[in-house]
């Protein structure tokens, strides 16, 4: 990738981002965070102003309480009616009462109103109460008036004011301004301060995961790209470590691809001259059966039938990863015959000491397709061999050893060696192409052919033991199914 291309991608990244950033996290959480403290501050705000206006009627009240201990030297009827209209001014109120157990006491009134709008009494109100009739008090207009009773200090006596509420609103109005110019300052530094403290805990972080996302898209094949998680054990640690781990997850499935789809390039184009080569193997082998000698007549059966087989699978290379295995077409085969035939093209080599031990019954009998059953125990019975060459001792016994059994309607086919054993990893990835071979160089696509075709078979392939000096595999197909109304008429659906 070229500098160009390269600065390119990465102004699209943060062209990308910057859209995002616009109408993302980031000013989601700001807006969120300022409307949650305004719901706070509002909640607060709501007591806070029923609250004041009872203090601010409870201090009217205790003022009107000291002025009555004056006006009760005197007697109210021969005080004039303008210092009683001085004294009502000076603190507010329209009319001063006493009540002392049943008994009421006008102390100073003036001009009384004809109706009293609403009755406070200080010493019961409830706090739901005080809220409401604050907001009638802040939100109306109209003048009203205010009937004031309760208890003074710890006198018994009781004490009233009528009074309009238009001071009261005007100082109402006054707390209200302040306490919500207060209440956007500390809005806006708590938002600021909690936006500040998430996005750097929570959003830069996840901005970092969506960048490193939208570079790797860019250009997976790059190891560069992959994001290299910060050691944090919260959860925006482990989100950092997965996405780590899917990335270098998806880095190594995308190259092992690659490998697959230069592999795939490369057979096809050496399957078209391997075809013509084992065409004209075919055409000279065929001039072997006019030859006399009884050593040829022996082994040229065998060798036309290796060809075919070789000019079958030279057909069929490609099939692996781009099309679906045939259809298998199941006979009744003689197992012990097929395992015969492996052995023979298997080619063990003469000075090794490898032991190959057919020991399955002649009247053994499977229900599979012959050449696909082939595929498969040579498969095994190779990579059986391989592991045993690459051991160097010349003390240990090499033997492969093969049987069967059957168990109700499944026939079971054991491949059983003294190789070394599997290594761990070939283990873990045992049926994975390019990733379950056991030996350096190899390609694993053996045993994952041979699942493939077992499969088909409606069977299993498993991995029954591996240890050092034992290692055995199974291959279980079960009996075709019989249709149920062959099955009622007692006959065998043929094969």
């Amino acid at each position: 990738m070229s500098e160009a291309e390269t600065v390119n991608q990465e102004a699209k990244v943060q062209s990308e981002l910057a859209v995002s950033r616009a109408r993302g996290l980031s000013i989601k959480l700001l807006l969120i965070t300022v409307a949650c403290v305004l719901l706070v501050e509002v909640l607060i705000f709501l007591p806070s102003v029923a609250n004041f206006r009872l203090r601010w009627l409870d201090d009217r009240l205790h003022t009107a309480a000291a002025m009555s201990t004056l006006l009760m030297e005197v007697d109210p009827a021969n005080l004039p009616q303008g210092v009683q209209d001085d004294v009502l001014k000076s603190i507010g109120v329209k009319a001063i009462a006493m009540r002392d157990g049943e008994a009421s006491r006008l102390l100073a009134s003036t001009k009384m109103p004809a109706d009293v709008d609403e009755h406070v009494d200080l010493a019961n109100t409830s706090q739901l109460g005080a809220i409401r009739a604050a907001m009638s008090t802040l939100f109306s207009e109209d003048r009203r008036i205010l009937r004031v009773f309760g208890p003074v200090g710890e006198s018994n006596r009781g004490y009233e004011i009528v009074m309009s509420d238009r001071g009261l609103r005007v100082a109402m109005l006054t707390y209200a301004r302040n306490v919500v110019g207060v209440s956007l300052l500390i809005t806006l530094i708590t938002a600021g301060l909690v936006y500040a403290l998430i996005d750097r805990m929570m959003i830069r972080p996840i901005r970092g995961m969506t960048r490193s996302m939208l570079r790797f898209a860019e250009a997976p094949d790059d190891p560069g790209r992959i994001i290299r998680p910060v050691p944090r054990e919260d959860e925006i640690g482990v989100a950092e470590r997965e996405l780590s781990a899917m990335q270098e997850r998806l880095h190594k499935v995308l190259g092992e691809q690659k490998h697959l789809a230069d592999l795939g390039l490369a057979v096809s184009k050496i399957n078209h001259d391997m075809r013509n080569i084992l065409a004209s193997a075919q055409l000279m082998s065929d001039r072997l059966r006019q030859v006399k000698d009884p050593g040829v007549q022996a082994f040229a059966p065998k060798l036309l039938r290796a060809l075919d087989r070789a000019v079958a699978y030279s057909e069929g290379v490609l099939a692996y990863g781009k099309t679906q295995e045939a259809p298998p077409s199941r006979r009744r085969v003689r197992l012990r015959q097929l395992v015969e035939e492996v052995h023979e093209l298997l080619g063990v080599p003469a000075n090794s000491d490898i032991t190959f031990v057919n020991a399955i019954d002649p009247a053994f009998e499977i229900d599979a397709d012959s050449e696909q059953l082939f595929r498969v125990l040579t498969n095994l019975c190779r990579n059986a061999i391989e592991a045993m060459l690459s051991d160097r001792d010349n003390a240990v016994v090499r033997r492969l050893t093969l049987t069967a059994e059957r168990h109700g309607s499944v026939s079971r086919v054991l491949v059983e060696d003294t190789g070394p054993g599997l290594p761990q990893k070939a283990r873990e990835n045992l049926f994975t192409a390019f990733r379950g071979s056991a030996r350096s160089g190899g390609t694993g696509l053996g045993l994952a052919v041979a699942q493939e075709l077992v499969r088909a078979h409606g069977g299993t392939l498993e991995l029954v033991e591996s240890v050092g000096g034992r290692t055995v595999f199974a291959v279980a197909i079960p009996d075709q199914p019989i249709r149920l109304e062959d099955a009622r008429r007692g006959i065998r659906r043929p094969a």
